[in-house]
């Protein structure tokens, strides 16, 4: 009997189906009512052999088990064994995501276990398999023999090009339910060239997120150090947590073992760096650079960093890092609307050659408070800053300071647009000292407290005024800020520890207070005046430019000469950014001297990208300032770089100081290609830096990443 039957009336063949399965094997058939629904399938034509118990299907053929679909030209049903012969353009597609593509494939009617003969199987993340036959057991093991796999697609304009890199394996079985691929006997090829052999190897299977194992090796050649190896091994410990353990083995500097923690809690998380080493000298050096942060409540956490080194080189030589400064710090603190509130410990280890230990303070401990009321219906609000400060070192000045800062803001906006804000604070700042210098009048050291009580009233004003011009609007805008305060507050009684160097520049133009600290105030009455303009454009390409200047009825010897500020009247402060496009855009920072109009500080940053072309340079010059422990700077870095196709883009890189005692401190090439199989990357460093161990080097680093599969990785550099 001959029964045709259309995609709509898939749920009459289905009956049929499960009707004839029924009758031959009422076993299965009770299993599959009760633990998964019945089979149902639909084709342009059907015929029904009752007497040999087969159904055959033709035509778009599509057979659905629960989560399993079998899509076919063809298929042949034999209901006494409970087995699907389908032929031409075979397609299963499994739970995983994985589709099992073939020209003839024999199959249980569960679609769980069968044979398949020119298996091509496309896995969830788009690599792979191919196998001149495979065996489908429960759907938990796939037996592959004569196997071919690769993330690579084929070259569209030569099909018969060998694929990037694929590998090649007598037999390879993919245990689903370990989650764990096997393969035996197998060669990698890069271009169709075998590079690597190896008997066994096994890899998770692209389901598993994270599995405990070797990851791959890596080699490379030091200077200082000689040949090392790396081989980090990977252990899950459980859903939350990991580890990472890679022995370190050098032909110079002995051995070395590093590990990576990181564990994730509920409300919080841990991360933590660590390593030891043991050099050919005897020598035992390590380090740890660990990270906790947690949830208390909605408003509070608390957080922990632990840095520290045996060495000021160590790091560096090693590889584990370039700081110049390692913090270790215990915190907690909280966020509230407005209000912040913070206590917290730190200490410092310095890492350059001229840090002295001793001399470098310990914070227990340093606490903060702000605090920001809701306005009034004049618009009026209060605020409220506490922040305390003790100091201790083993040589040096011990120090102690609680600064108390409430302030009444307001804010109003007339008619016209211009905009009035009146700010009235009362600073009282207590200081207590051990060991502090002062000046050969007065002992050298003083031991002491000292009070300091700063009210201050400031009025800012400004006049935002802007015009629609054709496709743009353009903004001018004076700006104004008188500020009056008592002269001095600065006594040598008060520690200096928060406010030791500023830059003045047009950011802080128009703040109260230019030091970045509690520790130092600017006194006495004095005015900042500046004018903005602005136009931006519909397209969205903008230009603005700010100029100004400060002005105080008397000098204030806090500021040092070369600071820009010593003076009644400061130095010309700038800055003009033009954006015209994503290909171009432009920042220039400047100090000018008012008397001498000499460009005291000049920083221009220029970015952008033009067709394939991304570039940036950033340029930095500025005096030293007296009495400040940091030198001047004439520095710049640059970078350039681009596409040169669709797979390979390169860039070059550096920095040079141009000091008179300067030269070229960095350079760097690299060459990337990268496609949906592949990521090749080199590059070649050339570092200037010298500090004790440390030398100049050249390196040199390959890398390249066989997606899906793993990464290999060398680097060798020489120091000089």
């Amino acid at each position: 009997m001959t029964i045709k039957r259309t995609l709509q009336t898939s749920m009459t063949a289905a009956a049929i189906l499960v009707g004839g399965a029924v009758a031959s094997t009422p076993a299965y058939a009770q299993q599959a009512q009760n633990e998964e629904p019945p089979a149902t399938f639909a084709a342009d034509e059907m015929t029904h052999d009752k007497e040999l118990g087969t159904i055959t299907a033709r035509g778009h053929v599509e057979v659905n088990h629960g989560e399993r679909t079998l899509l076919a030209d063809a298929i042949s049903y034999n209901q006494t064994s409970d087995t699907i012969r389908a032929t031409g353009n075979v397609a299963l597609h499994q739970p995983s995501g994985d589709i099992l593509f073939a020209d003839v494939m024999e199959i249980t009617g569960d679609l769980k276990s069968g044979l398949i003969e020119d298996l091509l199987a496309v896995m969830a993340d788009r690599s792979r398999f191919a196998a001149s036959k495979a065996t489908l057991a429960n759907d938990e093991t796939l037996t592959m023999d004569r196997v071919i796999y690769s993330r690579c697609e084929a070259c569209k304009d030569d099909p018969s090009r060998p694929l990037l890199w694929q590998l090649k394996a007598v037999k390879v079985v993919h245990d689903r339910k370990n989650k764990v691929i096997k393969y035996t006997d197998a060669w990698l090829e890069v271009a169709g060239v075998p590079v690597l052999y190896t008997p066994y190897m096994s890899f998770p299977d692209p389901t598993v997120k994270r599995k405990s194992g070797f990851l791959t090796p890596s080699m490379g050649g030091s200077g200082s150090m000689g040949m090392v190896m790396r081989t980090p091994y990977f252990y899950a410990i459980d859903e939350h947590s990991d580890v990472t353990v890679t022995p370190i083995l050098t032909s110079s500097e002995g051995v070395a073992l590093a590990g990576d923690y990181r564990e994730l809690f509920t409300k919080g998380e841990i991360t933590a760096d660590a390593s030891v080493a043991y050099t050919a000298n005897s020598e035992a050096f390590g380090h740890i650079k660990s990270e906790a942060r947690f949830d208390i409540d909605r408003t509070w956490r608390w957080g922990a960093d632990i840095n520290r080194s045996s060495s000021d080189t160590y790091m560096r030589r090693y590889g584990f890092g370039s700081e110049d400064t390692l913090t270790s710090k215990l915190y907690v603190e909280g966020f509230r609307g407005h209000n912040y509130a913070s206590v917290s410990t730190m200490a410092f280890q310095g890492l350059r050659s001229d840090d002295d230990q001793r001399t470098t303070p310990l914070v227990l401990p340093t606490a903060q408070f702000n605090y920001q009321g809701n306005s009034d219906k004049y618009g009026a609000y209060n605020t409220l800053d506490l922040d305390v400060a003790m100091l201790t070192r083993d040589q040096g000045a011990d120090s102690t300071r609680i600064s108390v800062k409430p302030s009444w803001n307001i804010t109003h906006v007339a008619p016209k647009g211009d905009i009035y804000k009146l700010r009235a604070t009362m600073g009282l700042d207590f200081f207590h000292t051990q060991d502090l210098a002062a000046p050969a009048s007065r002992g050298n050291t003083y031991n002491g407290a000292a009070l300091r009580v700063y009210p201050e009233l400031a009025f800012d004003w400004s006049w935002p005024l802007a015009r629609r011009g054709d496709n743009v609007t353009e903004v001018i805008e004076p700006i104004g800020q008188i500020i009056v305060s008592p002269y001095g507050g600065n006594s040598y009684k008060m520690a200096n520890e928060d406010s030791q160097d500023f830059d003045f520049n047009d950011a802080n133009l128009f703040s109260a207070n230019r030091f970045t600290g509690f520790d130092r105030v600017e006194s006495g009455p004095r005015a900042n005046y500046g004018l903005k303009w602005s136009v931006v454009g519909d397209g969205g390409g903008s230009t603005s430019v700010l100029f100004g200047q400060s002005y105080r009825l008397s000098n204030d010897d806090t500021f040092q000469a070369g600071s820009g500020l010593e003076d009644n009247f400061s130095d010309y402060v700038g800055k003009i950014q033009v954006s015209p496009g994503a290909y171009l855009d432009l920042m220039y920072r400047t100090r000018i001297d008012k008397d001498t109009l000499d460009f005291r500080r000049n920083e221009v940053g220029l970015s952008g990208n033009y067709s394939v072309i991304n570039y940036s340079t950033n340029y930095v010059f500025f005096d030293r300032q007296e009495g400040s422990e940091y030198e001047g700077r004439k520095e710049i870095s640059y970078s350039i770089g681009g596409k040169i196709d669709d797979n390979w883009r390169t860039t070059f890189s550096g920095v040079r100081d141009l000091s008179q005692s300067g030269g070229q401190r960095s350079t760097r090439l690299s060459l990337v290609y990268d496609d949906e199989c592949l990521t090749f990357d080199t590059s070649i460093n050339r570092t200037f830096y010298l500090d004790r161990e440390v030398k100049p080097t050249d390196a040199i680093m390959f890398r390249v990443v066989f997606k899906t599969l793993g990464e290999a990785a060398t680097s060798v550099d020489a120091s000089y």
